[in-house]
């Protein structure tokens, strides 16, 4: 194949171009915010997890205390009913007496039991109710800093897309006054090598696999015409002259 030096020279540009949006791609999808946003979202997915939890004991317990006080209220109320019997003087038998004395007094140990298990359960939903408002806001705390690290995500983003569309439009400028033989070549040749299709050749070195050409390739070269496409034979890419080549 046979190209102008000129254009042979312009595949340098548009491999530094390649190389650039490369090396965009590369950082796009290699940014610390995205490890960071993915830290974060895991941290909050946890916490979430620990406030539902939370939220299901201290709901439960808000159960268990309404239960606990209803329990205390009935038998405070039968108590009251009792007393008021034994009160008003319509029992009379000293046999019933004694039963609804005993009953009373029965009831008021009932109802100091019950308290008691009242007063337990509050100091356990107190807890609960603590720690849902600790994970609640750990959570919000945790959530402000994904979204802060979304925002300098999407604006690292942006930034790289800005880049990469100019470096891309630049591309096409490059590439279109490339004859098309030319650029399919050196398009196969970067699909095949990592990217790099086209390389320098700089004081008898070739910069795609940085060896240094023997002198029977070097004689192979500055025999070749001007307009002729040369490869390097370690790594076959197009190996392009320039006046720093040391031929």
């Amino acid at each position: 194949m046979n190209a102008a030096p000129a254009d042979q020279i312009r595949l340098l540009d548009l491999q530094a171009l390649d190389v650039r949006l490369g090396q965009l791609e590369h950082k796009r999808t290699h940014l610390p915010e995205h490890a960071e946003v993915e830290r974060l979202s895991a941290d909050a997915g946890q916490l979430r997890d620990l406030l539902v939890a939370a939220q299901t004991q201290e709901s439960d317990t808000a159960r268990e205390q309404t239960k606990a006080e209803q329990d205390v209220d009935q038998v405070r109320q039968r108590a009251t009913r009792d007393q008021k019997r034994l009160d008003s003087g319509v029992v009379t038998s000293p046999k019933d007496l004694e039963n609804l004395q005993r009953e009373i007094a029965s009831l008021a140990k009932r109802q100091g039991d019950l308290e008691d298990v009242v007063l337990e359960v509050m100091e356990r939903r107190e807890a609960a109710q603590e720690r849902v408002a600790e994970l609640t806001q750990r959570l919000e705390s945790v959530q402000a800093k994904v979204a802060e690290a979304e925002a300098r995500r999407a604006e690292a983003l942006k930034q790289i897309d800005e880049e990469g569309f100019t470096a891309g439009k630049e591309r096409e400028i490059v590439a279109a006054s490339v004859p098309a033989d030319l650029i399919a070549l050196y398009d196969k040749l970067r699909a095949q090598f990592g990217g790099v299709g086209a390389a320098k050749l700089y004081q008898k070195r070739c910069e795609g696999c940085r060896l240094e050409l023997n002198i029977t390739e070097l004689n192979e070269v500055r025999a070749a015409a001007p307009d002729e496409i040369v490869r390097c034979e370690n790594c076959r890419r197009i190996l392009v002259r320039t006046p720093d080549s040391g031929l």
